[in-house]
């Protein structure tokens, strides 16, 4: 007892590390952590917060004193905040402080804008989100595969420390190989030394989510609408052990028996052991007006506005009209 009386969750040292240099079993350790007591009234609104951010979760703060207001429940910004800040959840949409990594972490560039993948294991993706419980709340972190959408591991947990991220890692690096990329978002976990570092001891490319970008992990994102619509929330898990033994017969049905209408309506299993139907790609819609797209343009064959504007002038230095603006005055 004494020794994992050393042990500061708060301390910039990961608890990981803690323990190792303490000689104390982590499992220990989370084991003697005792829950503090649980607001009813929190663990109501935050039941309701968690719904409306499924269905819509464009929603910030404001937009949800909004809905709580309309649902009867008078509450105000603050209150929300905190109670959205505690499940981990951030309006998806562009603005200020949307995701706040540890400052001394370093934060790596988003790399899969515009990639085709176009074979298995060549992207995995993962995430956090947050769980209810009848009595609390519990966190899980998943990880898939981006060509044929197969959750290749997961874990849960009741904090949001980044251990059970490195142990659901370890896992799927341990029964799926690894990937060429692996995408994250900004998040502590994912940008902590002890997570990144199994990335780069495998010499795996990091690539993390832009602020303010809501469509860059849009598959996990999928993934959790499906999650708490088709088991969460129809089955109402009283604690954690119902959690994990349901989530086990979910991930099994949703990789092994539930179709999947962008695969053809195949499984993703199917697809991730033939390597065959699967596929994912996200475009920039709203890139800049001047930025080089290395595919040529259909209706010109340049790969640039600029390219298509130095080629439209004459030899006399005249400009003749670009394709695009012939078409228009067709």
């Amino acid at each position: 007892m004494m020794r994992q009386a050393w042990i500061d969750t708060k301390d910039v040292m990961a608890v990981v590390q803690q323990c190792a240099l303490a000689g104390v079993s982590r499992a220990t350790f989370y084991a003697q952590q005792r829950p503090g007591p649980i607001d009813e009234s929190d663990l109501m609104i935050s039941c309701l917060i968690d719904e409306e951010y499924t269905r819509h979760p464009f929603y910030g703060s404001r937009k949800m004193v909004i809905f709580l207001n309309k649902k009867g429940h008078s509450v105000n910004r603050k209150r929300v905040q905190r109670l959205m800040r505690e499940m981990g959840l951030a309006g998806m949409a562009p603005g200020p402080n949307t995701s706040r990594p540890h400052p001394e972490h370093k934060v790596y560039p988003y790399l899969l804008r515009g990639v085709d993948v176009v074979r298995t294991n060549q992207v995995w993706s993962t995430d956090i989100t947050y769980i209810r419980l009848a009595g609390g709340f519990a966190y899980l972190v998943a990880i898939i595969d981006w060509y044929s959408r197969q959750v290749l591991s997961w874990r849960i947990s009741n904090s949001m420390e980044a251990v059970f991220c490195v142990e659901c890692l370890e896992d799927a690096l341990r029964n799926h190989g690894k990937p060429e990329i692996f995408n994250s978002d900004q998040g502590s976990q994912f940008t902590s030394e002890t997570f990144t570092g199994v990335l780069k001891r495998e010499g795996i490319v990091i690539s993390m989510d832009g602020r303010g970008r809501a469509f860059d992990n849009i598959f996990v994102e999928r993934l959790w609408r499906s999650v708490k619509h088709e088991d969460i929330y129809l089955k109402g898990y009283a604690s954690m052990a119902d959690l994990r033994i349901g989530l086990a017969k979910y991930f099994t049905f949703y990789n092994f028996e539930r179709p999947h209408q962008s695969l053809g309506q195949r499984t993703p299993g199917v697809v991730y052991r033939t390597a065959v139907g699967g596929g994912a790609v996200i475009v920039e819609k709203f890139g800049r007006a001047e930025e080089e797209n290395p595919i040529p343009l259909r209706s010109t064959g340049f790969s640039s506005k600029k390219e298509a504007k130095s080629e439209s002038k004459t030899k006399t230095g005249q400009r003749r009209p670009a394709a695009e603006e012939i078409e228009c005055a067709a």
